[in-house]
């Protein structure tokens, strides 16, 4: 029979202690922090050198070592999705994490025997039943965190442990073919900048002897958006590039903006067409660099973004993924950056970025390159976009009792 009751009763948790910043080494047992529990699911270790001596642990910390097997989950740094409800990260323990020990801001779960399953628990982390309790507790903090005493006053509904077993399955299956997914597009991300160092050789060492120009000798028109568009914000209209839009060698559609932009000058001069490069030039996403494609014509800026429109000679694929490589254009960007508050470049600096020069031949095969993987990627971000389809559905059946 499913019950609904308080979350003690049904697993056993615990928060790690609040070590000191003094109380780090560089070597010995790795404390769990929040930043090594990803969006993925897992645990990534590398993301973290912070330890306690053995020492330490033994005598005062062995009671938050960690088992393979156990479920943690990040209990601060974690955001609000767009449906308005705060969402965690968690992931599972395995032996090959151990020796761990638990930190401030992560807690631990372990299942009750004959009564829980920590795979159904996972996944009700992700439930509109869980997130909208955490979400009520902990809104208006400063910064979005919760602990014991706020999961001591959720409750979960929890169905026999055989069906929650039947459901943790289910899920599972559909949440491996996202993580799939998701793997292979990022394996594809990868080719591109390692097709370009095949081609053209590190930027840093220039080891085919490419001639080297200023940016500014191959650009025809560059700008930076204007102030005040917001106002011309609309249901539908023409699409507006934020920083937040600019991807590195993309241009994002998630939470796409439009807007009907005013008539005279500076909406056109604030226009896009295909085969421009834009550049975001301030804020925490400097840097950031992507072409514009056929389906972006028409589209208009925001202040934090450039454009930069190209002469012959350099095509905007070549530009955009030297510009992005950490070799190339990313040390450019790097020296370049003015402020220490406001971080930002200006469109003198820009045309000061020297860039290397290939045969226009060789870009042109680049070219073929980029739109091949382009239409691999387009295929990908499809049967992602299924496979999050499919895991959201299920998940909402799961835990609104329809499987």
């Amino acid at each position: 029979m499913t019950v609904t009751m308080e979350l003690p009763d049904a697993f056993w948790f615990q928060e790690g202690p609040g070590v000191r910043n003094w109380q780090f080494t560089n070597a010995g047992i790795k404390l769990l922090n929040v930043a090594n529990i990803t969006k993925n699911g897992e645990i990534d270790l590398n993301k973290t050198a912070r330890c306690l001596s053995e020492a330490e642990v033994r005598n005062k910390y062995t009671h938050f070592l960690v088992d393979a097997g156990d479920l943690v989950i990040a209990s601060s740094g974690i955001s609000f999705d767009e449906d308005g409800l705060l969402r965690t990260r968690g992931a599972f323990v395995e032996k090959r994490h151990l020796p761990l020990c638990m930190n401030t801001s992560t807690i631990r779960f372990k299942a009750k025997a004959g009564l829980s399953d920590l795979n159904y628990l996972k996944f009700w982390l992700d439930s509109d039943e869980f997130r909208r309790q955490v979400t009520r507790l902990v809104t208006g903090s400063a910064q979005q965190n919760f602990g014991p005493a706020h999961l001591k006053s959720i409750h979960i509904t929890l169905p026999p442990l055989e069906k929650q077993a039947c459901i943790a399955r289910r899920l599972d299956k559909a949440d491996r073919l996202r993580r799939t997914r998701r793997y292979a597009l990022e394996l594809t991300d990868t080719f591109l900048p390692a097709a370009f160092l095949e081609l053209f050789g590190d930027p840093a060492t220039n080891p085919m002897g490419l001639p080297v120009a200023e940016l500014g000798d191959f650009l025809s028109f560059v700008t930076s958006g204007s102030r005040g568009w917001a106002a011309y914000y609309v249901p539908e209209g023409a699409r507006f590039i934020r920083s937040l839009d600019v991807r590195m060698n993309d241009i994002s559609d998630e939470d796409a903006v439009f807007v009907k932009p005013p008539d005279g000058a500076e909406a056109d001069r604030t226009c896009v067409k295909p085969g421009d490069v834009l550049l975001t030039i301030t804020g925490s996403r400097i840097g950031r660099v992507a072409p514009v494609p056929e389906r972006m014509n028409g589209a208009f800026i925001s202040q934090h973004v450039a454009i930069l429109r190209l002469r012959e000679g350099l095509l905007p694929e070549f530009l955009s993924m030297f510009l992005s490589l950490d070799a190339g254009g990313q040390r450019e960007i790097a020296r370049a950056q003015y402020g220490q508050t406001k971080p930002g470049l200006n469109l003198d600096q820009i045309r000061e970025f020297r860039v290397p020069l290939p045969p226009l031949c060789r870009q042109e095969q680049f070219l073929e390159l980029a739109k091949r993987v382009e239409r691999l990627r387009a295929v990908q971000r499809e049967a992602l976009r299924q496979a999050e389809h499919l895991f959201a559905s299920l998940l909402h059946r799961a835990f609104s009792g329809e499987l």
